[in-house]
């Protein structure tokens, strides 16, 4: 007779559920037996609980990188309905919340901690977690780490140092979208061996996924017949750009479907009101953009339409992974055609620094005389070589792992408050030395209206008053409500490790190296979209083909109810003829752009002219007030490279 796993009882007694889902006993029996694994199951099986349950019988704390301060508050308050000992630390917390918390780790009152992935970029966070001894990290969302993966993060990259530095021994690794080469990727970044790889998966035969070839004028009176067809079912239109919310969830409610718009533009009071009436009920229908849905854990919604084209294959699996989580029939549809393709492949485009740019960061990093050590501040840098923030970060995480640079803390360099006692009860609550501090502190700090800005230069010139003591003093007056304070430009420090290799010929040469990657990150984005495009003109099932994609050789070859197994596999509607270039009016656009350059003395690349023509914005646009001359964005509808090849003879 077989012993009843002692894991069992917690699950019970804790969750209140009798048995596991297919694929978790797997994953937790690995980690309960000192393995790291990875677990790659679809949206809604139940990933979380793979760690939630063993961390109740780790010895020590659970360190959780999650994605998204949604997905932690949910979590974290599931945990504690559950009574289980969990926290995080994140930027809605005051000082005296994150300090009771990390006295609650350090006295092993606390069984899982989550955090984000940039908290680690925190020295001193960096230094207290790792006087916690800790038996796991777990990585949510951790298709993030790859560069071949969707959402990629470049601070993910660095997961593996920290958890060699940290000496974590097991590491968990969930997603929901991994490729094949996505999974190899995660695996060899943390030395997961493949038997503790446990994939349950893809299929859900409750899915029913349809490609509905659409040319882009008919869409709207296309997605009002779907939604007509079960106008009280809960319901989410996915569209690319945010005046779209807008322009299609109007065009719903004057057709009498009550419908709201949700994007990254709204205030957060109303997105947050959208979100909760949603899943209370009240709402029905949601016109959003991809800003919607993580953390949405609502069981009955029966549509997903893709208004537009979705990014990726992976952003479509997780968008319609949001259906049908009760088991019940749920329709996902997407409305097709190739005529908005050079959105898609232009935001990729965009992304890609110029050569020069690259150049730009590692001039800046090659300057660095004052003991090796470099500062920045990414918003600056961002502007100043015309490179977007993301990129940015990809770049110097790359730097990192190349050895070039080592981040050493970071500070908000400036620091600003305004008094909720007069200065002198303030300064009364404190004897000799640190009185006198606190005085040459406030004296130190130029008052504009209500407002004081702290002169740290100045305090030191007065007082020799270090700035650490003068931040840390600050923190204590703010927690005490003596003063509110805010602190702002958050500055990087870096060591510079390789000073050489900044600076000439292999300056140049690890520009190239870096610009190589940058390329090869865009064909891979580009392939990215042209499988997707494959997928939705497939002659065989569609479920099947998507189960495929993501490494599941289990399912069906035929499901026997999406659009394809039911004879409706057609190809998409082509892009309408574009009208030739006319070279002289392409120049007549790009002379203004040309001479703002120039009068700025700033090198206008062939991509940097390619971008301002199809609307694509990055630093430089702002910098040139590119928005208001009349080229920007004239070229939207335009294949970027076809736009870049005519850019090249107008030079």
């Amino acid at each position: 007779m077989s012993k009843t796993p002692f894991y069992l009882n917690t699950l019970k007694e804790i969750f209140g559920f009798e048995d596991l889902l297919y694929g978790q006993k797997e994953v937790i029996e690995k980690v309960l037996a000192g393995h790291s694994s990875a677990a790659i199951f679809p949206t809604g099986s139940g990933k979380s609980l793979c760690y939630q349950l063993p961390a109740l019988h780790l010895p020590h704390l659970t360190l959780v990188i999650s994605p998204l301060l949604a997905l932690m508050k949910d979590q974290n308050d599931f945990l504690k309905k559950k009574g289980i000992a969990a926290a995080s630390i994140d930027s809605s917390l005051d000082y005296e919340e994150t300090k009771e918390i990390m006295q609650r780790v350090k006295s092993k009152e606390i069984k899982i901690l989550m955090i984000s992935v940039e908290r680690l970029k925190n020295e001193r966070f960096r230094q207290f977690i790792s006087s916690v001894p800790l038996s796991l990290l777990v990585v949510d969302e951790a298709h993030c780490i790859s560069e071949w993966g969707h959402n990629f993060r470049p601070d993910y990259l660095k997961l593996p140092v920290y958890c060699t530095q940290l000496h974590i021994p097991q590491v968990l690794l969930l997603t929901a979208t991994a490729t094949a080469q996505v999974i190899e990727d995660m695996r060899a970044k943390f030395g997961i061996q493949k038997k503790d790889i446990v994939l349950t998966g893809f299929y859900r035969h409750n899915l029913h996924l349809n490609v509905l070839p659409c040319q882009e004028k008919d869409k709207l009176e296309t997605l009002l017949k779907i939604i007509n067809r079960a106008p009280l079912a809960p319901t989410i239109v996915y569209v690319t750009q945010q005046n779209t919310t807008e322009t299609v969830a109007h065009y719903l409610r004057s057709q009498g479907v009550p419908s709201f718009e949700y994007h990254a533009g709204l205030e957060n009071h109303a997105r947050q009101n959208i979100q909760t009436h949603f899943m209370q009920g009240k709402i029905n229908c949601i016109v959003a953009t991809i800003a919607f849905g993580m953390g949405i854990d609502k069981s009955n919604i029966r549509a997903v339409i893709h208004y537009d084209l979705p990014k990726s294959i992976e952003n479509y699996s997780q968008e319609i992974g949001r259906a049908g989580r009760d088991g019940e029939a749920s329709y996902c549809t997407v409305l097709a055609n190739r005529e908005s393709l050079c959105i898609l492949e232009n935001f990729v485009y965009g992304d890609t620094p110029d050569l020069s740019a690259i150049r730009t960061v590692i001039d800046k990093i090659g300057l660095t005389q004052s003991n090796n050590r470099w500062e920045m501040m990414l918003t600056s840098l961002s502007r100043d070589c015309n490179i977007r923030p993301l990129p940015l970060k990809t770049l110097l995480v790359y730097l990192e792992l190349e050895g070039v640079i080592e981040p050493q803390f970071s500070y908000f360099s400036e620091y600003r408050f305004k008094t909720q006692w007069p200065l002198e009860d303030i300064i009364a609550q404190f004897i000799d030395e640190r009185q006198g501090f606190i005085q040459a502190l406030f004296l130190s700090s130029k008052k504009a209206k209500t407002w004081y800005t702290v002169d740290f230069d100045a305090l030191w010139q007065s007082y020799q008053g270090q700035r650490a003591r003068a931040v840390a003093a600050l923190d204590y007056l703010a927690s005490k409500g003596w003063i509110i304070l805010e602190s702002k430009q958050m500055t990087d420090a870096y060591q510079l490790k390789q000073p050489l290799a900044c600076v000439g010929e292999n300056a140049d040469k690890l520009s190239r190296t870096l610009y190589c990657f940058f390329q090869e990150k865009e064909k891979s984005e580009i392939k990215r979209i042209d499988a997707m495009l494959d997928l939705f003109e497939t002659k065989s099932c569609l479920s099947y083909q998507l189960a495929r994609y993501f490494a599941d050789e289990h399912a069906p070859p035929q499901c026997g109810h999406c659009s394809v197994c039911k004879g409706h596999a057609q190809p998409l509607p082509l892009s309408p003829s574009l009208v030739p270039l006319d070279l002289v009016q392409l120049k007549a656009w790009c002379q203004p752009f040309l001479d703002a350059g120039k009068s700025q003395q700033i090198e206008i690349t062939e991509q940097a002219l390619s971008r301002y023509l199809c609307g694509l914005t990055t630093p430089l646009t702002t910098k040139l007030k590119a928005r208001t001359m009349k080229g920007f964005g004239k070229l939207t509808s335009y294949p970027f490279r076809e736009v870049k090849a005519a850019c090249r003879k107008i030079r």
